[in-house]
């Protein structure tokens, strides 16, 4: 199970630390902001140019890379299986939960995390830094040819038919179809049942605690089955890491989300 550090604590961690900083309105933002200031010795890591792949008609917005491709990403910034890593984010958790599922579906080592992201790290004192060392690369490893834990488009129909319980990660607007600000079509797969994953966060960036988790996820718990989307496979993964932290690591993500399942229709 991943854990959480202490802001304070973070000057004492010997490991890689990764920014996953990133805006979806403006994809350079994240770049800019570890530019201007982040945790010592941090380096960026991007949600588009490293835990995506390019664009392609199906596959949604944020279609994950070949996982080889990743492993030589993350061999570039020196981590490997066993490597201590730390993220952080400043969107609670939204990003940095992609890279702790990238990682924990290939089989490295679980990631910790700034308890509360970068903004509670300044809120201890942290004082950022705006030049980082270049990493010491290492040899990549091997690893699986796919991404388990993963499914596409005809996957999650099968599953359903099998009785697995779909989750959309989305705020509840978006599910309903009263808004759609992204993708070109408004609405949810059918069959889905709405767990926001804003709401696994309380208002100081933090995980709620284990009743509070429970309480938001219901008989979802239990479920012999679940799988759970977002809008492009990102945000999803703040539910997984909730999940992982009631005991559940057997949840699947639909990785292509809403972004592929509409871009059929």
């Amino acid at each position: 199970m991943s854990r959480f550090l202490a802001p304070e604590a973070v000057a004492d961690f010997d490991g890689v630390i990764l920014d996953c900083r990133f805006s979806l309105a403006d994809e350079s933002a994240g770049r800019a902001a570890h530019a201007a200031g982040h945790v010592p010795g941090a380096l960026h890591l991007d949600l588009n140019r490293h835990l995506s792949a390019p664009v392609a008609k199906h596959g949604g917005r944020h279609p994950l890379p070949e996982p080889a491709q990743f492993a030589a990403c993350l061999a570039g910034f020196g981590i490997d299986r066993e490597s201590n890593v730390l993220l952080y984010d400043d969107a609670n958790y939204a990003f940095a939960a992609r890279c702790w599922w990238m990682l924990r579906a290939l089989g490295y080592r679980p990631p910790s995390f700034i308890d509360g992201g970068y903004r509670a790290w300044l809120a201890a004192g942290g004082v950022p830094a705006t030049t980082t060392g270049d990493p010491e690369p290492v040899a990549a490893p091997e690893v699986p040819d796919h991404w388990p834990g993963c499914v596409d488009r005809e996957d999650l129909a099968q599953y359903q038919a099998d009785g697995a319980r779909l989750v959309d990660a989305r705020e509840a607007a978006r599910y309903r179809g009263e808004m759609e600000p992204i993708d070109p079509v408004a609405g949810h797969i059918p069959g889905a049942e709405n767990r926001p994953w804003q709401a696994f966060v309380d208002d100081h960036g933090r995980f709620r605690d284990t009743e509070q988790l429970r309480a938001l996820w219901g008989d979802l718990v239990d479920a012999p089955l679940v799988v759970t989307y977002c809008g492009s496979g990102v945000s999803a993964c703040v539910n997984l890491l909730s999940l992982s932290l009631l005991g559940r690591d057997d949840v699947l993500l639909y990785g292509g989300s809403w972004s592929d399942w509409c871009s059929y229709l």
